[in-house]
Protein backbone atom coordinates (compact mmCIF):
# COMPACT_ATOMS: atom_id res chain seq x y z
CA UNK A 1 0.00 0.00 0.00
CA UNK A 2 1.14 3.38 -1.09
CA UNK A 3 0.74 6.59 0.74
CA UNK A 4 1.61 10.14 -0.20
CA UNK A 5 4.08 12.07 1.48
CA UNK A 6 3.76 16.41 1.89
CA UNK A 7 7.33 17.08 0.37
CA UNK A 8 7.43 20.37 2.02
CA UNK A 9 7.61 18.31 5.36
CA UNK A 10 9.59 15.49 4.27
CA UNK A 11 12.57 18.52 2.78
CA UNK A 12 12.04 20.96 6.45
CA UNK A 13 11.98 18.03 8.93
CA UNK A 14 15.29 16.94 7.43
CA UNK A 15 16.68 20.27 6.92
CA UNK A 16 16.00 21.29 10.79
CA UNK A 17 18.07 18.15 11.52
CA UNK A 18 20.77 19.86 9.58
CA UNK A 19 20.92 15.89 7.45
CA UNK A 20 22.24 15.04 4.20
CA UNK A 21 19.68 12.87 2.08
CA UNK A 22 22.03 10.17 2.69
CA UNK A 23 21.49 10.68 6.47
CA UNK A 24 18.05 10.66 6.32
CA UNK A 25 17.49 7.73 4.22
CA UNK A 26 19.73 5.77 7.06
CA UNK A 27 17.46 6.99 9.92
CA UNK A 28 14.17 5.85 7.86
CA UNK A 29 16.34 2.42 7.27
CA UNK A 30 15.94 2.97 3.11
CA UNK A 31 18.45 3.78 0.19
CA UNK A 32 19.33 7.13 -0.69
CA UNK A 33 17.96 6.88 -4.18
CA UNK A 34 14.89 6.11 -2.68
CA UNK A 35 14.99 9.05 -0.07
CA UNK A 36 16.15 11.36 -2.62
CA UNK A 37 12.85 9.93 -4.46
CA UNK A 38 10.67 10.62 -2.22
CA UNK A 39 12.25 14.34 -1.86
CA UNK A 40 11.32 14.70 -5.88
CA UNK A 41 7.86 13.02 -5.44
CA UNK A 42 8.78 10.88 -8.19
CA UNK A 43 8.31 7.76 -5.80
CA UNK A 44 5.54 6.93 -3.32
CA UNK A 45 6.78 5.47 0.40
CA UNK A 46 4.52 2.50 1.52
CA UNK A 47 3.01 3.16 4.53
CA UNK A 48 5.45 1.75 6.70
CA UNK A 49 8.13 3.50 5.15
CA UNK A 50 5.56 6.97 5.89
CA UNK A 51 5.76 5.85 9.94
CA UNK A 52 9.18 5.51 10.25
CA UNK A 53 9.50 8.75 8.67
CA UNK A 54 7.16 10.10 11.59
CA UNK A 55 9.04 8.00 14.17
CA UNK A 56 12.66 9.25 13.07
CA UNK A 57 11.90 12.39 12.83
CA UNK A 58 9.44 12.42 15.62
CA UNK A 59 6.19 13.94 14.43
CA UNK A 60 3.00 12.75 13.72
CA UNK A 61 2.04 10.27 10.60
CA UNK A 62 -0.93 13.20 9.23
CA UNK A 63 2.14 15.62 9.55
CA UNK A 64 4.56 13.71 7.44
CA UNK A 65 1.27 13.02 4.69
CA UNK A 66 0.19 17.10 4.91
CA UNK A 67 -3.09 16.09 6.46
CA UNK A 68 -2.11 17.85 9.55
CA UNK A 69 0.42 20.51 10.21
CA UNK A 70 0.22 19.08 13.71
CA UNK A 71 3.49 17.50 14.25
CA UNK A 72 2.75 16.32 17.61
CA UNK A 73 3.82 12.06 17.44
CA UNK A 74 1.43 9.65 17.09
CA UNK A 75 3.05 7.62 19.87
CA UNK A 76 6.36 7.36 21.81
CA UNK A 77 8.68 4.79 22.40
CA UNK A 78 10.14 3.93 26.04
CA UNK A 79 13.98 2.01 25.15
CA UNK A 80 14.68 0.26 28.06
CA UNK A 81 18.11 0.65 28.04
CA UNK A 82 18.16 3.89 27.31
CA UNK A 83 16.35 5.45 29.81
CA UNK A 84 15.18 2.53 32.33
CA UNK A 85 14.05 4.87 34.55
CA UNK A 86 10.98 6.47 32.33
CA UNK A 87 10.76 2.60 30.93
CA UNK A 88 9.83 1.37 34.88
CA UNK A 89 7.72 4.25 34.94
CA UNK A 90 5.36 3.01 32.00
CA UNK A 91 5.67 -0.92 32.74
CA UNK A 92 4.22 0.52 36.46
CA UNK A 93 1.26 2.38 34.56
CA UNK A 94 0.36 -0.35 31.64
CA UNK A 95 -2.68 -1.83 33.53
CA UNK A 96 -3.82 1.01 35.60
CA UNK A 97 -7.33 2.31 34.83
CA UNK A 98 -8.63 5.65 33.51
CA UNK A 99 -9.20 7.09 36.75
CA UNK A 100 -5.47 5.81 38.00
CA UNK A 101 -4.03 7.42 34.97
CA UNK A 102 -5.72 10.31 35.54
CA UNK A 103 -4.38 10.97 39.05
CA UNK A 104 -0.82 10.21 38.18
CA UNK A 105 -0.97 13.15 35.21
CA UNK A 106 -2.35 15.50 37.88
CA UNK A 107 0.70 14.67 40.56
CA UNK A 108 2.95 14.89 37.49
CA UNK A 109 1.34 18.40 36.69
CA UNK A 110 1.83 19.36 40.21
CA UNK A 111 5.43 18.46 40.22
CA UNK A 112 7.35 21.68 40.31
Amino acid sequence: MQSEINIEHLILLRQERGLTQSEAADLIGVSQPAYQRYEAGVRTPSIQVVKEIAKAFNVSVSYVTGESNNRMPDFITVDKNHDPLLFSIVEQCRDLDDEQLKRIINYFENIS
